[in-house]
């Protein structure tokens, strides 16, 4: 990897993102899925991954817990370990069509949540590849066979490697009153990660707490998102990920496949004609 490693990624992610097929709505009218990526970076023993483990649960891996699963050969007490973020935003017409919606997502919407998430499992994998072909250890967490989720009495179901969170580490955005991610792009993202033994210089986190770019934590004069979820699983005391994830999986699921023909349940509401939809509010 040449002098600047931290250029060349975000080179090369930008690179996949423009010209990949799969970042196409080919079922659909061929557009983009995603706007240009924004990229970032953090440090593998940054002292918020060990908090996670207190936060979230025992069971979320650390960046350097990821490396020595998969290979067992990386010394973890002096080799590098560093993590690839990256942002993928959703497009115009693709937030707008979901926006004139009040109880389901919009076509565009649905196929972007199941072949734009094909899509993000592709670049996470053409990453870890192109790190492997210059020599360099890399695993999606992600993608990994060991990926689960597990509970615990502070966050209920949780996955054992959040991409929202690991983001929050390589400063890309804060948290929200929905549970969705705010980047300099909006909560109308996607998220991905890789994390490799290539020594990154980290982003900067410009933010003093974790929801920050919330206007209704920042202010208390917004919470448009409540009114947007349709089963209001939103409240002023914040999302409630059961009541969401029984909506998801069963009425928008059932929804989706009989009228767009995908498969697996998503809405996107509270994402869409909400102040912080493309931007920091």
């Amino acid at each position: 990897m040449p002098r600047n490693p931290e250029n060349e990624l975000t080179y090369f992610i930008e690179n996949v993102v423009k010209h990949s097929e799969k970042n196409r709505l080919q079922r659909l009218d061929q557009s983009p899925i995603y706007d240009p990526p924004l990229v970032g970076f953090a440090r593998g023993d940054d002292h918020l991954f060990d908090d996670y483990k207190r936060i979230i649960g025992e069971f979320h891996w650390t960046p350097r817990e990821m490396l020595k699963m998969h290979f067992p050969e990386w010394n973890d007490k002096e080799d590098s370990c560093s993590v690839v973020c990256w942002v993928l935003p959703i497009t115009e017409e693709t937030r707008r069509s979901n926006a004139s919606q009040s109880t389901y997502p919009s076509e565009r919407w649905a196929h972007t949540r199941l072949y734009g998430e094909q899509f993000n499992d592709h670049l996470r994998q053409t990453i870890v590849d192109q790190l492997a072909s210059q020599g360099y250890l890399a695993v999606a967490p992600i993608l990994s066979q060991h990926y689960g989720s597990g509970y615990t009495g502070n966050t209920g179901l949780a996955s054992s490697w959040s991409e929202r969170h690991v983001l929050y580490v390589a400063g890309m955005g804060t948290f929200s009153l929905s549970d969705g991610f705010i980047t300099p792009k909006g909560i109308a993202v996607r998220c991905g990660s890789i994390v490799t033994n290539l020594e990154l210089e980290p982003t900067t986190r410009a933010y003093k707490t974790h929801l920050e770019n919330c206007l209704f934590y920042r202010t208390g004069k917004c919470a448009e998102c409540i009114s947007r979820c349709p089963v209001r699983a939103i409240t002023e005391m914040g999302h409630d990920k059961a009541k969401c994830g029984d909506f998801l999986g069963k009425e928008a699921a059932d929804y989706v496949s009989k009228n767009y023909g995908v498969k697996g349940g998503c809405c996107g509401l509270c994402q869409t004609r909400v102040p912080c939809e493309s931007k920091i509010p």
